[in-house]
């Protein structure tokens, strides 16, 4: 295996959702692929995204690939709300920008739309998000996985075959991986043949859910938090092993000898994935949208103008309108106009459905503006 092949961290790290399934903040896991002279790093968080700008800001300041992912929970039909769940992991990676803001679409429609007990997804979100975006095959809680582990091979080949027809072959891998699991060895076989039927390659991944092995047991230590355990119950959830940290390339090579090939190919996915870019320091503040011949600012001014004479009559006092206009020229000049539109859009919509907003708060509760607006109900004059 090349010296700096690459082995994927499925860590979940900074999770809103799976936080005490990890045990490692993202600096000490680059810590720990810089000690490994790796040259990149994934973060697949269970159902969530939430460390992803924080890996790709301290992956780039020190000269490491930030590979952005999602652990996707995949159902048949997010709309259903089963009460046994058939509920699998699908390993997804961002290549490019446009792969990164469909994550982010998956990742926010699972909460909005197919929440149950998880953040899901299904097979007609994906295939409306599914540019520039690598799909593994998952690990052994992945559908393809699960139907080997049941001894249905059809089944298992059926799902590959999907996922070919959703991502497209060339961006489709079959994932293996050996984190000690006597399971693994016979389903990795079963894996690597359905691959070279379906003409897909393999890559070897490294489930990693903290950075060391000495990292085992604070680990349990977190599940049984998660759990509300103890650790003095002998029955309580816990891993089946302690090799569920970042090993080094020999360390996967020892643990999938006839897999040199995939753990290699973690670099060529890595490097797929070198291009992304996150627009950090761009305003990504939306357009709102306006009566048609006026500009945002032109609306938001429009808007004001006729709550300063609800606010105070038909003819306002000279410095009322004096100050409207000094706020309003910093509002334009530090394009602020769809900001206060659309606060004034939700807060309009709320006092309109019976929904309780208070008097004002936040940075702009003194402004004459937001008076105007409604948005506060505090005269700042």
């Amino acid at each position: 295996m090349a010296s700096d092949a690459l082995e994927f961290a499925h860590l979940h790290v900074h999770s809103d959702y799976s936080i005490l399934d990890g045990a490692c903040k993202i600096p000490r896991l680059l810590d720990r692929v810089e000690e490994l002279g790796q040259e990149a790093a994934a973060l697949t968080d269970h159902g969530v995204m939430s460390g992803a700008v924080q890996l790709y800001r301290e992956a780039n300041k020190r000269g490491i690939t930030p590979v952005v992912g999602l652990e996707a929970y995949l159902v048949p039909d997010r709309n259903e709300r089963p009460a046994r769940e058939n509920r699998a992991h699908l390993t997804l990676l961002a290549e490019t920008t446009q792969g990164y803001y469909n994550l982010i679409k998956l990742c926010s429609k699972g909460f909005l739309e197919g929440y149950h007990r998880k953040p899901r997804i299904d097979y007609g979100l994906m295939e409306r998000h599914a540019d520039g975006i690598i799909c593994l095959s998952g690990c052994l809680s992945g559908y393809t996985c699960s139907a080997l582990q049941n001894d249905d091979v059809v089944r298992a080949r059926h799902e590959l075959d999907h996922m070919v027809q959703i991502f497209g072959k060339d961006d489709v891998y079959v994932e293996v991986q050996h984190a000690g699991l006597d399971i693994q060895g016979p389903i990795n076989a079963h894996l690597a043949r359905l691959a070279a039927e379906a003409g897909l390659a393999t890559v070897a991944t490294c489930d990693a859910h903290y950075p060391c092995r000495e990292d085992a047991e604070p680990h349990e230590a977190l599940l049984a938090i998660q759990t509300r355990d103890v650790l003095s119950n002998p029955n309580r959830f816990k891993f089946d092993t302690q090799e569920f940290y970042l090993k080094s390339g020999a360390e996967m090579l020892e643990a999938l000898p006839d897999f040199g090939e995939a753990i290699g190919r973690s670099v060529e996915i890595a490097r797929r994935c070198a291009g992304l870019e996150l627009p950090l320091n761009e305003f990504q503040l939306p357009t709102f949208p306006v009566p048609q011949g006026q500009t945002p600012n032109q609306y938001l001014e429009q808007l004001a103008r006729d709550g300063l004479m609800r606010r105070y009559g038909a003819t306002p006092p000279a410095d009322a309108e004096q100050r409207l206009r000094f706020e309003l020229d910093v509002i334009e000049e530090m394009g602020f106009s769809s900001y206060f539109l659309i606060v004034w859009d939700y807060i309009r919509w709320a006092r309109e459905n019976g929904v309780a907003v208070g008097p004002g708060r936040g940075s702009a509760a003194g402004s004459l503006v937001s008076y105007t607006l409604r948005i506060t109900d505090l005269d700042p004059m």
